[in-house]
């Protein structure tokens, strides 16, 4: 039955490929002269239910995520958005999922850090990549490759790819109120002096403008503890498209939703 539905997939596809290109179009002349945001967040979810759905190991879904990954970052470099954050396992990923998953998707990160740091891309457009979260947490030869990158790319200004590993909100929250608190008994700090401002300086997307649009996959309609200070005036998009099958038309119509929403920041 599976090369059946693979050949009958495939047509299905080839069918709709002008309709496809047509309607990609109409979007792109729609958002085009629109705002484009700062930064955008995204939840690449559904790995594993599009694996399961189709028959495969959540380990292909990954690594189709992977491939799905790679192309969603050019498409928003081609938008010159300058700040990127992507979700690439959370805390909770990093200590619950099954080991053999889990090693796979490091294997994979590294695999993505050692390709970025080749990127002809990153050194023409002057992207600084920086992985957040808690990294005691990674491997070790992950870190490495991560802080060569890091190293590599930290006199770039263009613009910034964050990859959050094994990253929580709440976690990076009380790792900010920490460094205050010794930063007070210290005496570098005062107290009173602490602000919104201030504590974002301890937090570590220190530098980047928050999060304008977050865009989940999946249908899941929840952030997960990503960047939870950070977005606390965000617009969130979710779409019910899995991961793997995230299509540059599901990112024009994010952006469409963007544009139509009056952004009021509690005024």
């Amino acid at each position: 039955m599976r090369p059946l539905k693979s050949a009958l997939d495939q047509a299905h596809k080839i069918l709709l490929k002008p309709i496809y290109k047509l309607y990609e179009f109409w979007l792109w002349r729609q958002i085009r002269s629109g705002p484009i945001p700062r930064h955008v967040g995204i939840i690449p979810d559904g790995n594993r239910r599009w694996a399961a759905r189709e028959g495969w190991d959540a380990i292909f879904g990954h690594e189709r995520g992977y491939m799905k990954m790679k192309e969603v970052l050019r498409w928003l470099l081609d938008l010159n958005i300058k700040y990127v954050t992507v979700y690439a396992m959370s805390k909770e990923n990093c200590v619950r999922r099954p080991e053999r998953e889990k090693q796979h998707l490091f294997q994979l990160i590294k695999r993505g850090l050692q390709e970025l740091m080749e990127a002809r891309e990153i050194y023409e457009r002057k992207v600084r990549v920086r992985v957040i979260g808690r990294t005691s947490l990674v491997p070790l030869d992950v870190m490495e490759v991560a802080r060569r990158l890091e190293e590599r790319t930290s006199a770039h200004k263009e613009g910034t790819l964050y990859i959050a590993l094994c990253y929580g909100g709440r976690d990076e929250i009380v790792e900010a109120v920490r460094k205050i608190v010794n930063d007070v008994k210290r005496g570098t700090i005062e107290p009173e002096s602490i602000d919104e401002e201030v504590f974002r300086r301890y937090l570590s997307t220190n530098g980047a403008p928050d999060p304008d649009l977050i865009i989940r996959t999946s249908g899941v309609e929840r952030v997960s503890n990503f960047l939870l200070w950070q977005s606390a005036y965000s617009e969130l998009y979710f779409t019910d498209v899995y991961w793997p099958e995230f299509r540059k038309i599901d990112l024009w119509r994010a952006l469409r939703s963007f544009q139509m929403r009056e952004r009021r920041f509690g005024r």
